[in-house]
């Protein structure tokens, strides 16, 4: 049987949270900040840095890349 690759680029359709997560996960990141939300609404927001200023600089760089074209 042949293994199936996952698609690396983007996409318009929403994604299963386990597959984001899982790409994450395989990935070689030096901190993360992880940004959800529950069914019922509530959100859910976990670091792997201490420094909430440093978060919100990766949180502000995310943003200008976005806004600036960096994300299609």
């Amino acid at each position: 049987m042949s293994e199936v690759a996952g698609f690396g680029g983007l996409t318009k359709l929403d994604v299963p949270v386990d597959k984001v997560l899982d790409g994450a996960a395989s990935a070689t990141l030096e901190a993360v900040f992880v940004l959800g939300r529950d069914a019922d609404g509530t959100l859910y927001a976990a670091s792997s840095v201490a420094d909430m200023g440093d978060v919100l600089i990766m949180i502000e760089e995310w943003k200008h890349e976005l806004f600036s074209g960096g994300y299609k």
